[in-house]
């Protein structure tokens, strides 16, 4: 399942437990809208994993905060610590290997 964040608290609370696949993303990002169906198709595989999807240009102050410069980034957090990130674009191979899987 997919949570569209939408307040700086949201992404503060989501991101303490568990694991969490965050997609920073901006609706006129090309490489976003390739990526974006992939992350999705692993969000309904995948139950265990929650996935956060934040839009850079409605809540910035997350993605400002991990510095983020490019999209789309993808940030792994487990328990409330980043344990990995990733830029760009990726096939679902390299994605589901970037989360462990």
């Amino acid at each position: 399942m997919e949570i569209e964040i939408t307040t700086n608290e949201q992404y503060e609370q989501e991101t303490s437990s568990g694991k969490v696949l965050v997609d920073f993303y901006a609706v006129w990002c090309g490489p976003c809208q390739m990526l974006s169906p992939i992350v999705k198709e692993i969000a309904e595989e995948h139950p265990e994993l929650k996935v956060l999807k934040v839009d850079v240009d409605k809540v910035g102050a997350p993605a400002a905060k991990l510095n983020v410069y490019s999209i789309p980034t993808l940030v792994l957090y487990q328990d409330g610590k980043i344990i990995n990130t990733s830029t760009g674009y990726r096939p679902k191979e390299s994605l589901l290997a970037f989360l462990g899987y």
